[in-house]
């Protein structure tokens, strides 16, 4: 590709990767300059072309190079020398023998698909780990709920559910409130649970203990020995629980509905003045350990449905006392709030059952702690659905849902779409149509992520749904980035789209030589829903550039890359992106306030460095293509709600930062700045600016902020449709008029999970709020003092689009 004309959606299509720079600068002090972050955000399941890609997994595993300390993947940018049957790692310049089966059978003319230089992403089927089998669900029900018709709606989701899962998979169920049932689905003709208490914490083996899963003959076996005194031996406690609690769907549907059905609220009374009992924390205790005594490495999701807030046992948030109320911002500021940090200690421990039993504890008989087990693949998912006019904890429990890569839904009653169809679509399946995966479920489990790089460039961390695995490789920086210190991460579960962001240190300290390139490789080792373990190689490779040196008189601050191609190369889309998820990370250990200083100078600078102007002359500022979208990106960063708490709950700042930080770049950005379409008589629909001047009495707006969409229907159009214009034989235009933001924003609702809220609203009325907060103040109450335009006025001292670039000009041309 020429310089220049760099396509940064290309290497999307082509991997599933975004970078925020094509071209990298060759030394640290340069790398330092671009002020923008240099890192990569990857899609792991991401479905590619096939033209990029082989259609199927390769059947084999992959050949990796013999070097003790890289073991990368061979791939497409090796070279090989096909007369000595060897290859060279680009990594780090080992050279390999290919095995006996590649050197009897490869040329120039015959090679395998990893090495076409087309497929730089290889896909295998690990033929060395066995076939896991299907995945398992385990239900976790809130029986607290406000009303018998939200048990209910929830029992009659929870049923349909189970049609969606394929015939193999297994299935459980546990429900609680004041205490915890665990249900043997195992008999047909007597509902049968195990009650435990609903205040403590439980370790796999006195879960074990509690169900009467100690170990035994199955009953068969039993006859046979006392005929033939022997037979095989006895089953292990974790067998038992997958034949008592943990059952194939085609074996327990009809026990699992049944239960369904009879489901009932909390018996226990609750006074006036009190919260229910209810023990979230403690059902999570027994469910993570359930699945580790059964399936310790097997593919499973806890799914946990809830109504309200912990307020019993370990993990609670909340006194029981209603005049006690909820954590708020001012609290947490404060840290007043003496619930909170025991509780995320509590359910982050949850994310490694084996700590609870084996590590992390203080032996009597010596003085130090015995450690706790090292980081393993997550293999079991946790997911919270959560729907609720108040808060539930989902703060707290953020950390236990991020390190297994499990999902967040909120919202406020089961009976509402938002659940119901984002519940159906965590079982989506692959098209019949594609090959190999047909009618399989989207999802991936126990996944593992391992980044290699050239010598040039190092691994500063990542940032998205996981956790690290405390590798530390040659080339981890010892600067630290989001989960930083390591090159390997534990992703948990996988979905389609979800998406990791890794951050890359330069650390060359020299020019490097003309046609050198950098190399980078994303390994994803995953299990399949089919049950096979599959590793996706994704290998990249970009130029270096050096920047001239500067003239002696008369060069502006910015000379060296007025016309550079690091310039040029720069995709503003994923430098927002990454930009976002490194403030929201902050936002866990900094005030906001800070955050928002730190984004405000990371955009001055970068403006000083790329932007072409004359020293101390705000007139004469511009900014390329490359760079024209990025300060708007950053204004409506400023203002949305993951930066900004007016308005919003602990709760749903956690939910809206934690889905921002897993799903995909095009994702991202609608979350970032909201998409708007405007629908009238003058034409078709067609985009319109984010701004308070598109809001007009004669149009509809169609605003898709990724968690809402929102209809907005202008004064006259309103007024129109009451007097039931559009019933109207003449007015069939208007009809058509008023049908088409909806059918398109079923349409977006249709492909998106979480499932958006969706919002009619006309102008002037309440819900009008979800657009007007949206959009760009460019007319407010102080539209005279700052000379503003004429549009619909919006009521707010956020400054407008305009002010904010007048002073980002003026400080960035400053000397």
């Amino acid at each position: 590709m020429q310089e220049g004309a760099w396509d940064v959606t290309q290497l999307e299509e082509m991997s599933g990767t975004r970078l925020s720079f094509h071209v990298w600068p060759s030394t640290r002090l340069e790398a330092t300059r671009c002020v923008a972050p240099i890192g990569a955000l990857y899609t792991p399941l991401k479905k590619l072309p096939p033209h990029c890609a082989p259609p199927t997994a390769l059947p084999y595993d992959p050949i990796r190079c013999a070097s003790a300390t890289c073991h990368a993947v061979l791939n497409p940018y090796c070279q090989v020398d096909f007369r000595s049957k060897l290859w060279t790692c680009p990594f780090c310049l080992q050279r390999n023998h290919f095995p006996p089966h590649y050197a009897e059978n490869i040329t120039e003319t015959n090679l395998p698909a990893e090495l076409i230089p087309q497929y730089t992403t290889v896909e295998y089927e690990l033929q060395t780990v066995p076939d896991q089998g299907a995945p398992c669900f385990l239900f976790v029900i809130d029986t607290c709920t406000n009303s018998k018709e939200e048990l209910s709606e929830l029992a009659d989701s929870l049923s349909q559910a189970l049609h969606l899962m394929p015939p193999d998979s297994r299935v459980g169920l546990i429900t609680y409130g004041t205490n915890i049932s665990v249900y043997d689905l195992s008999s047909d003709t007597i509902s049968k649970s195990y009650i435990l208490r609903g205040n403590r914490e439980y370790a796999p083996g006195r879960v074990g203990e509690l169900l009467g899963c100690k170990g035994r003959a199955p009953q068969q076996q039993q006859q046979q020995q006392q005929q033939q005194q022997g037979g095989a031996p006895p089953m292990g406690p974790g067998q038992e629980v997958l034949e008592r609690f943990l059952l194939p769907v085609s074996d327990c549907s009809f026990v699992v509905e049944s239960i369904l059905e009879d489901i009932r609220k909390d018996p226990w009374p609750v006074p006036t003045d009190k919260r229910p009992a209810r023990a979230t924390g403690s059902a999570l205790s027994v469910a993570t350990s359930l699945l580790h005594l059964a399936i310790p490495r097997r593919g499973a999701r806890i799914m946990l449905f809830t109504g309200g807030p912990c307020t019993s046992g370990p993990g609670a948030v909340v006194s029981r006392l209603k005049e006690e109320d909820m954590r708020s911002h001012a609290d947490l500021a404060k840290k007043a709030e003496p619930l909170f940090q025991p509780a995320c200690e509590f359910y982050a421990n949850l994310a490694n059952p084996a700590a609870l039993s084996s590590g992390g504890t203080k032996d009597k008989n010596k003085k130090k702690a015995t450690p706790a087990p090292a980081p393993v693949a997550a293999y079991h998912t946790v997911d919270v659905f959560a729907c609720s006019l108040d808060q539930v904890g989902m703060l707290e429990m953020r950390q236990l849902v991020e390190a297994t890569g499990g999902l967040m839904v909120l919202g406020d009653s089961f009976g509402q779409s938002v659940f119901k169809e984002s519940l159906n679509r965590v079982f989506n399946r692959f098209p019949d149509d594609v090959p190999q995966d047909g009618g399989k479920m989207c999802m991936a489990f126990g996944s593992t992520f391992e980044v290699f790089t050239s010598r040039e460039f190092k691994v500063s961390g990542a940032i998205g749904p996981g956790t690290s695995l405390n590798k530390h490789g040659t080339n981890v920086s010892d600067l630290e980035i989001g989960k930083g210190g390591t090159n390997s991460w534990s992703l948990g579960a996988l979905g389609p789209e979800t998406t990791i962001a890794v951050y890359f240190d330069v650390t060359n300290s020299s020019p490097i030589p003309e046609g050198k390139r950098r190399f980078i490789q994303f390994l994803t080792k995953y299990q399949h829903s089919s049950g096979m373990t599959r590793l996706r190689a994704t290998t990249l490779c970009g130029p270096w550039y050096n920047p001239p040196t500067p003239p002696k008189d008369g060069a502006p601050a910015n000379f060296d890359v007025m016309n550079s191609p690091v310039r040029q190369s720069f995709d503003q889309e994923a430098a927002a992106v990454l930009t976002a998820r490194l403030a929201v990370h902050q936002t866990e250990s900094d005030d906001i306030a800070d955050v928002l200083r730190w984004v405000d100078r990371s955009l001055i600078r970068l403006c000083a460095k790329f932007a072409e102007y004359n020293p101390d002359d705000p007139a004469s500022f511009r900014l390329s293509a490359e760079f024209s979208l990025y300060p708007q990106f950053m204004f409506h960063l400023r203002r949305s709600q993951f930066l900004q708490l007016f308005n919003s709950s602990p709760d749903e700042a956690a939910y809206y930062r934690y889905v921002l930080i897993r799903e995909n770049t095009t994702n991202s950005l609608v979350m970032i700045q909201p998409t708007l379409l405007s629908y009238s008589f003058n034409g078709p629909p067609q985009a319109a600016l984010l701004d308070s001047d598109s809001v007009r009495v004669d149009t509809i707006l169609l605003l898709d902020t990724f968690f809402h969409v929102v209809v907005f229907h202008g004064e006259t159009i309103a007024a129109w449709r009451e007097q039931g214009y559009h019933e109207q034989e003449e007015h069939a235009a208007f009809r058509a008029l008023l049908e088409a933001p909806q059918a398109d924003a079923q349409l977006i609702m249709d492909a998106r999970f979480p499932v958006p809220r969706y919002i009619v609203c006309d102008q002037h009325k309440s819900e009008a709020r979800f657009l007007m907060a949206k959009l760009n103040p460019s007319t407010t109450h102080n539209s005279n003092l700052d000379g503003g335009g004429s549009g619909t006025q919006v009521n707010t001292d956020d400054v407008s689009l305009r002010v904010f670039m007048e002073h980002l000009m003026k400080l960035a041309v400053q000397q």
